[in-house]
């Protein structure tokens, strides 16, 4: 597991290399501000090694944060989330890991029959029931989301996970009233706040798409106030003295600002703030994904803003927009080869945008 003592070593083994906010608090010691994702990719073994090479360089070049879900690339991406952990020249307790659960994954490849595959390893196996499946490939049903962490354990060969995730939980919305969703999301923190007092996992978290960036009256809204408020009843319910509920992840970039733009979360004070600005304020960890827009952003940043960004390329750029926003601990990137996380990692030489700059960006 991610320690204090290993992660504030790992920082400085790099000394002055990074700007100055480059590492930021996260759990019991630091995070790099820039992490490496795990989702694009074809489910092949040529993608396994290009993975393991490019997580390996991250960790060794001063990135000590990964990100994975179980069903990433059916189930390869945690496989080599392990392999690359294990092999690179960086202490195992130096590097903050994080998964998801949610999607069912297949194994390695996509099944001839998925729905017969479901059926067998969900439905048949007791982990959800019927009405908790949505879209024939998503659950968070408390049984389900426990045999996740276990998978996820098994296959990246780790004993901890540092952060685990409810995967877009929002999908759930589609067979489900919104309070019918808020408790199913209660009964899959009651298994996560379990996994933490057993260790397993170090704390958790909801990865989002739409969920937290979207106004009320959305569809696919949730509320992070209540989100919060069930991780403290399940926290109880436990017997845990506080909730572990400690991050989010949501996309956010120059062209998709949602998450800082739209005031949709109310707070006991009866004013309305954005995600980021929510999470700013409660002690929450918010995650970035899509912050290069899947890649469009690395190629140009609108000229609107492209003269108050730092960094020597589009990509660089782009990243440190994402983590210049309050409330950011981290922006996610994809590690497709060396080449891209050398140019990403660089990006960390840089000081990202001061809070004026940041808000300059929406004047």
């Amino acid at each position: 597991m991610a320690t204090g003592r290993a992660t504030w070593a790992y920082r400085d083994r790099f000394g002055d290399s990074f700007g100055r906010t480059f590492y930021r608090r996260f759990g019991p010691g630091v995070v790099s501000s820039i992490g490496i994702g795990t989702y694009l990719g074809e489910p092949t073994d040529a993608v396994d090694e290009r993975y393991r090479e490019s997580l390996g360089s991250a960790l060794e070049h001063g990135v000590n944060l990964v990100d994975t879900a179980s069903n990433y690339r059916h189930g390869r991406s945690e496989r080599v989330v392990g392999d690359a952990v294990r092999g690179a020249d960086v202490d195992r307790d130096a590097v903050v890991v994080a998964s998801k659960a949610g999607f069912v994954p297949f194994d390695r490849e996509r099944p001839a029959d998925p729905g017969a595959y479901v059926r067998e390893t969900v439905l048949d196996a007791g982990l959800a029931d019927p009405d908790e499946l949505a879209h024939g490939s998503h659950t968070i049903a408390p049984a389900f989301v426990d045999e996740m962490v276990d998978r996820s354990l098994d296959l990246t060969g780790l004993d901890h996970v540092d952060c685990y995730y409810l995967h877009n939980p929002e999908t759930q919305l589609a067979v489900a009233d919104r309070e019918t969703v808020y408790d199913r999301v209660e009964a899959a923190f009651e298994v996560l706040e379990r996994r933490v007092a057993a260790d397993d996992i170090g704390r958790y978290g909801v990865a989002t798409w739409e969920a937290l960036r979207v106004a009320p009256d959305h569809d696919a809204y949730l509320s992070l106030p209540e989100l919060v408020h069930r991780a403290e009843r399940a926290a109880e319910t436990v017997g845990n003295d506080d909730h572990s509920l400690e991050a989010i992840q949501l996309p956010f970039n120059v062209v998709m600002a949602d998450a800082f733009t739209v005031e949709a979360h109310d707070t006991d004070a009866g004013e309305a703030m954005s995600a980021l600005w929510y999470a700013h304020e409660h002690g929450l960890h918010a995650f970035t994904s899509a912050s290069l827009a899947q890649g469009d952003l690395a190629a140009e940043i609108p000229a609107s803003v492209n003269s108050v960004l730092a960094g020597d390329t589009a990509a660089q750029r782009a990243l440190n927009f994402s983590r210049s926003a309050p409330g950011v601990t981290a922006a996610l990137v994809g590690a497709s080869s060396v080449e891209h996380v050398a140019e990403n990692v660089a990006a960390g030489t840089f000081d990202p945008l001061g809070a004026r700059a940041f808000d300059s960006v929406f004047e």
